[in-house]
């Protein structure tokens, strides 16, 4: 398949609409929370509140949303005081007396979990250095970047993530180094930090040397100190999603550095491996585990199609059709994009379902949780247009075009 100009105008369009028109709307202004800050983001299909209780990555990650769409979109007043009941609402209710920041708690902020991870410190850098730039306060950038040294002693191992297995089958993830390359490069491209470009290059290193199995391509997402593959179910679980983004990542930053050409050849790599992998030749979609050698899978959940790995399929390939121009990224975008939106747009009330059967029939309603928010979905249609805006305005006729991709779009935000 070949992307025209006249496809990428539609494109761009068609996120750009869905974005702003549908995805949006869905979460604001209905889940700001005025009486106790943050957001109430729990809901069903419809928008019904189903729980008040508040996931700390998800109140960050839609700061960190509010805030970019009033830096990058536009500046509307409406966004950035919604960013601000983020922003107050994470420094005030969600650390704890020594610093260390909470996963759940409850409507007014009372602790209800701590998990061992330091990903809502990551989630509040992005939130706490978009809304700095936001509101040129400068108390959220000091914050920002305070938190992002903490995240550094774990990544460095100068803080200890307290362990979740014994010692006897010593492992490490890809998570960390992932989330915190997308950290860095969200806080660079915000307020800045003279420490981003080191860890993003050391994160990109750990990947490459111990994930990335070119012999075998794939990308594990565990695996031994030493980067080999641990031979038992865990260790051999694949999450084709979770690499692309990482992959995507790479590729961000490839285009970051003009085009880096073994950054692009590394993103490229990571996504085809992973493609192969995780697309569901028979359903459509990407699935959400597989076994390395093609062995049973533990989790019962293996087979089933979440939204997030969608979003960043869609992201990884239309970032890599952008920087190489290689039509089999067009093909694998087109799939994709088409897949997604006809399985998990809700055309009656806007937003995405999150929990798909692999034959595409809806698991359940849930919009909301305390893992889906205004993240992943905004996230991917925020990229993708301003991406392809970008491509366009730079001498590839800037007029983005009206047309909708050929899927069938209504809108209802009662």
């Amino acid at each position: 398949m070949k992307y025209t100009d006249e496809h990428l105008r539609d494109l761009a369009k068609f996120y750009q609409t869905h974005l702003l028109e549908d995805t949006v709307p869905f979460w604001f202004p209905r889940s700001y929370d005025l009486a106790n800050g943050g957001y109430l983001l729990m809901r069903d299909a419809d928008g019904t509140l189903i729980d008040t209780d508040k996931a700390v990555w998800i109140q960050g990650r839609a700061c960190w949303l509010l805030s970019t769409l009033y830096n990058t979109i536009e500046p509307k007043k409406e966004w950035l005081d919604g960013a601000k009941l983020g922003y107050d609402f994470l420094k005030n209710k969600c650390f704890d007396a020594k610093g260390k920041m909470y996963f759940h708690v409850d409507q007014e902020g009372n602790p209800i979990r701590m998990r061992r991870y330091f990903f809502s410190e990551t989630f509040a850098v992005i939130a706490f250095a978009a809304y700095a730039k936001a509101s040129g306060d400068v108390e959220a950038g000091k914050l920002a970047r305070e938190i992002f040294g903490t995240c550094l002693e774990y990544l460095y191992g100068e803080k200890e993530v307290e362990p979740k297995f014994e010692s006897t089958r010593p492992s490490q993830g890809i998570g960390i180094p992932m989330i915190m390359m997308n950290t860095a490069q969200q806080l660079r491209e915000t307020i800045g930090d003279e420490r981003c470009d080191e860890t993003i290059t050391h994160c990109i290193n750990i990947i490459e040397k111990n994930f990335v199995k070119d012999d075998i391509r794939c990308v594990m997402e565990q695996v031994a100190l030493d980067g080999s593959i641990i031979d038992h179910i865990d260790g051999r679980t694949l999450n084709p999603g979770h690499a692309i983004e990482g992959a995507w990542f790479i590729l961000h930053e490839a285009n970051h550095r003009d085009n880096d050409p073994k950054l692009i050849d590394l993103g490229c790599r990571m996504l085809d491996y992973m493609w192969e992998r995780g697309w569901d030749k028979e359903h459509g979609g990407i699935l959400y585990f597989k076994d390395v050698y093609d062995k049973p899978v533990q989790e019962y959940w293996q087979d089933m199609k979440f939204w997030w790995p969608q979003n960043e399929t869609i992201i990884a390939t239309l970032l890599a059709f952008e920087l190489t121009k290689n039509e089999k990224y067009a093909s694998m975008h087109d799939k994709i994009h088409q897949y997604a939106y006809s399985h998990f747009h809700d055309k009656e009330n806007g937003e995405w379902y999150g929990y798909l059967h692999r034959d595409g029939t809806i698991a359940q309603t849930a919009k909301g949780n305390l893992f889906k928010g205004p993240f992943h979905l905004p996230r991917q249609e925020w990229y993708c247009y301003t991406l392809l805006k970008k491509y366009l305005d730079n001498g590839n006729n800037s007029e983005v075009g009206s047309t909708t991709c050929g899927l069938d779009i209504h809108y209802n935000y009662s």
